[in-house]
């Protein structure tokens, strides 16, 4: 009786190193087996060795910056008064040199998921510096007053710990008003290096008029994430600067290599609160 591996035979002879696969294992497959997967296992992908995580290959070599982006879903409620605690008492903790922490931006969710609130925070001493500031948090008292009022407020909240892609600009304090795009991509697993090298060669047709103002990738938390965040006078010049990429040679190649990369994808509008540095 004839095995399925025979069957199959002319497909092990375009196989090897031209094809970009190599065959795995030859075993007799019997009409009694119940494997409905034997030919995805026939073959493996032929992946060069690693040296580095995409951490080191993507993020900024020259500093250690780590940031900490947090989203607070708010009782509808509560949001003013969320809102003015948080102006209160924020900007107290972040005037101590003692605290090794930026506070690079604040907004509140315009369109997107409603009554959210994010927070985007920088530590410019890696790990060590954000350990340093929560064991101090725990023993600040107004710190510890201000978590327990809000937590009066909040239906949810998470974070994530985030590095940033070596390609893009740094956060840095900008004037208003402006609206931010906060756009969320969740890649499928193992594609990150894929997605770093397509958009390390097209951010700079968007960072000519100024738009582009971070780019990070997650840590810690839900991984495989990547923030992308912009900023624009209103939502006719984002229509209009997006509607203007398409123009640039090359843009197009970058949407046609990582679409394929991502699982989903998330769009915030944003509006900094008054203590944001990003106006």
């Amino acid at each position: 009786m004839l095995t399925r591996v025979a069957r199959i035979s002319p497909l092990l002879q375009s196989s090897g190193p031209s094809s970009g696969y190599l065959p795995l294992q030859l075993c007799r497959y019997g009409s009694d087996s119940r494997d409905s997967s034997w030919l995805r296992s026939l073959f493996v992908r032929k992946v060069d060795p690693r040296k580095d995580a995409h951490s080191t290959l993507l993020s900024k070599k020259e500093t250690s910056g780590l940031y900490k982006m947090q989203f607070h879903n708010v009782k509808p409620e509560c949001l003013e008064e969320y809102n003015r605690l948080t102006e209160e008492v924020l900007p107290k903790l972040h005037h101590d040199p003692d605290y090794h922490c930026d506070l690079v931006g604040n907004w509140n969710t315009w369109y997107g998921e409603q009554d959210q609130a994010v927070h985007l925070w920088r530590f410019s001493g890696g790990y060590p510096a954000l350990m340093d500031c929560m064991n101090k948090l725990r023993n600040n008292k107004e710190y510890l007053a201000f978590r327990e009022e809000r937590s009066k407020m909040l239906l949810s909240r998470r974070n994530q710990l985030l590095l940033e892609f070596s390609f893009w600009n740094e956060p840095a304090p900008r004037k208003g008003p402006n609206i931010y795009e906060l756009r969320t991509y969740r890649l499928k697993p193992g594609t990150m290096i894929e997605w770093g090298n397509n958009w390390a060669r097209a951010i700079k047709h968007r960072q000519e008029n100024q738009e582009a103002v971070g780019g990070f990738f997650s840590q810690i938390g839900e991984l495989y994430v990547v923030h992308h965040l912009w900023a624009y006078k209103d939502l006719e010049s984002r229509e209009e600067t997006r509607k203007a990429a398409w123009t640039k040679r090359g843009w197009d190649e970058n949407v046609y290599y990582t679409v394929p990369l991502v699982r989903n994808m998330e769009s915030r509008i944003m509006i900094p609160l008054k203590i944001s540095p990003l106006q």
